[in-house]
């Protein structure tokens, strides 16, 4: 049996704190793929952790020690021909949610890749498209804010987990040509 707080402590890391993954899965290799359960409907593994919060190094170091690939990871990652290898054997993986019940537009959104937010909210995955654009401008990603503000109807004053806007954030980020974008589109802070 896993001690709990050793695999809360291994979900954690899985965020974003890459070397704390290694140090861990290295003596407690048990670890890889193991949820932790936040609550009772609410478990997340570090590749999970790492899908939601955009972090590439984690989850493909966790990939690399073979983590499987669900289709919100590889959205994140960008991952076209595996995204389409998982549509095609189950279509209704387009509205599989990750860690904490997180859509996967949103998980798609973190990958910058407009393409491929386009082509899945197109085949169904339309769930979270605030948080999906809210994810874009956070990170920049002023080609897929601006195709999830022009098309997919989010709510561009939607606040993340901090209380914060996109504008806020892009403000924060002193990211002009996203804030333009934002103000443009009804953004406030």
């Amino acid at each position: 049996m896993v001690d709990s707080n050793l695999l809360r402590e291994f979900v954690i890391a899985g965020h974003g704190n890459l070397s704390k993954v290694r140090e861990l899965l290295t003596d407690h290799p048990e670890l890889l793929d193991m949820p932790y359960s936040w609550t009772e409907t609410d478990k997340e593994t570090a590749i999970m952790a790492a899908a939601q919060m955009g972090n590439a190094p984690v989850a493909e170091y966790l990939l690399a020690r073979g983590a499987p690939l669900s289709i919100c990871t590889a959205a994140m990652l960008g991952r076209t021909m595996e995204i389409d290898a998982i549509l095609s054997e189950h279509p209704e993986k387009i509205h599989e949610r990750g860690a904490h019940n997180i859509p996967l537009l949103a998980h798609a959104a973190l990958s910058g890749n407009s393409v491929l937010v386009r082509t899945l909210f197109e085949r169904g995955a339309t769930e979270g498209s605030s948080f999906a654009m809210h994810n874009a401008a956070s990170r920049g990603y002023q080609d897929t804010a601006k195709w999830l503000l022009e098309n997919a109807k989010p709510d561009v004053n939607w606040k993340n987990y901090q209380g914060k806007t996109a504008l806020t954030v892009a403000l924060e980020r002193k990211d002009e040509p996203m804030v333009s974008l934002l103000r443009t589109h009804g953004g406030q802070e």
